[in-house]
This record gives C-alpha cells, sequence and structure tokens, in this order.
C-alpha cells in the first residue's frame, strides 16, 4: 500500500510559491497523454484551465484533433476562448480521456472532488471515461480523505433543510456552501444547492459515499472512489506519476 509519509516535507509552507507552476508543469505532462482524435472530457476548476491551455496549445502546434467536453460552464468559456473544438455526451456517449483536478487524494489515488460545485458532471465524464487522469499539487495529498476538507454534497434544493439536519446528526457539521459575490447559496450547473459535510478523517469512505448516496435529496457525493487511473502531481522539483494499482 502506498504511503505519503516520505512526500511530507515536499508539502512544506516553502512549497506555496510554486504551486501554480507546479499545477502547470503537473498538467502540461497529463496532457501529452491526450492522443490525436480523442474525446477529450474536462473537468472544471482553476487546475483544469492550465490543462484547457496546455491543450489548445497542443492543437495548434501539433495540428491535434480533439474533441472536447466540458464539466462545466466555467470551462466551456475557457475552452471557447482558447479555441477548443466542444462537443456534448449526445455526440459522444464515450471518451477516451478526462482531464480533471480534485481537493484530496489518498494514497489509493481515491479523491475528495466538488470544491468548484461541478462534481455530479465530473463524476459523469470520469464514469464514462476509459481513462481518468487528476492535476494536482503536493498539497493535495492525504492519508485519509475528508482530513482538510469537506465532502461536498449536490442536493435538491427542496431538500436541504432536512439533509442538513440530519447530516449533522452524524457527522456533527454540514454546511450550505453559500457564493462569494453574490448573495444566497451557491448553484451548480444543475441548478442545485451544495452541502458541506465536515466528516473529518475517514476510515472507511466507501461506506460513508454509501450511506451519503443513500439519503433522498442526495444527488451525488463528492468521494470519486476507485475511479482516477494516473494522478499527476506538481512539486517544487518536478512532476510525478502515480498509477493505480
Amino acid at each position: 500500500m502506498r504511503s505519503w509519509s516520505r512526500w511530507s516535507w515536499r508539502c512544506s509552507p516553502a512549497l506555496e510559491a510554486w504551486v501554480e507552476e507546479a499545477r502547470r508543469r503537473a498538467a502540461e505532462e497529463a496532457v501529452r497523454a491526450v492522443g490525436n482524435g480523442d474525446v477529450v472530457g474536462l473537468g472544471s476548476g482553476r487546475t483544469v484551465v492550465y490543462a484547457v491551455e496546455q491543450l489548445a496549445r497542443r492543437v495548434k502546434t501539433e495540428n491535434l484533433k480533439v474533441s472536447c467536453i466540458p464539466s462545466s460552464y466555467q470551462i466551456l468559456l475557457e475552452a471557447l476562448k482558447v479555441g477548443l473544438p466542444t462537443s456534448s455526451l449526445y455526440e459522444h456517449p464515450e471518451l477516451d480521456i478526462t482531464l480533471d483536478g480534485a481537493d484530496e487524494v489518498d494514497a489509493e489515488l481515491n479523491l475528495t472532488k466538488g470544491g468548484g460545485g461541478a462534481l455530479t458532471r465530473e463524476k459523469i465524464l470520469a464514469s464514462n471515461s476509459k481513462r481518468y487522469l487528476v492535476i494536482v499539487d503536493g498539497r493535495k495529498l492525504v492519508e485519509r480523505l475528508g482530513s482538510t476538507k469537506p465532502i461536498p454534497l449536490e442536493v435538491l434544493p427542496f431538500a436541504a433543510p432536512a439533509l442538513k439536519r440530519r447530516l449533522e446528526r452524524v457527522f456533527g457539521r454540514a454546511e450550505l456552501r453559500e457564493g462569494s459575490g453574490k448573495l444566497g447559496p451557491v448553484l451548480t450547473d444543475n441548478g442545485n444547492f451544495i452541502l458541506d459535510v465536515y466528516t473529518g478523517p475517514l476510515e472507511n469512505p466507501w461506506e460513508v459515499e454509501e450511506r451519503m448516496r443513500k439519503l433522498p435529496g442526495v444527488l451525488e457525493v463528492g468521494l470519486f472512489l476507485g475511479m482516477a487511473h494516473e494522478v499527476y502531481v506538481g512539486f517544487k522539483e518536478g512532476v510525478k506519476k502515480l498509477s493505480r494499482g
């Protein structure tokens, strides 16, 4: 079993100034896995923006042919801005590869995701991809999921108050995610709410995911378990590629 203990020194505060460059380098390495003619799923968030930029560069310099399926309006607009051709699951229900970020990665390459609120669409793309590649910086490596981030749930607005109450009974703290720059709750691209559940470190994320998914009104859980094929981790010193199994 892989352990992060020998990596901990790499995630020191001294790395902070290198985080953005580390993400760019990791994105560049991951984008090299995209082949000519591939249908490419695109997750959401700042790290994926770097992947979009690198992919657009390959399209222009190598005449690479791709069809991109964005998971959110944010990434759709980024893709259009740099001239990437976009498509949808209607045209391409199976994807060759998906490029995504993550909020946490454990030693078995399980993920916490949903900081950007696109977890449901991201999980749909990931589950319909032949290869699911994740791009992070070294700070995202954790021994257990839930150690540094809450577990996001996409929920029906109608059910949100009742779900918040039930989740707090089990986990102690659940918060409706509020928008920044606007009043009121964050709305996902599907028009739903996000509940952030502060579980603390999870001994059994599979069991927690199953319990959460069973609650009526929960549409998706931000635990991506056994899904990532490869994780590209950016450090100050370079990029480390981790593979499942």
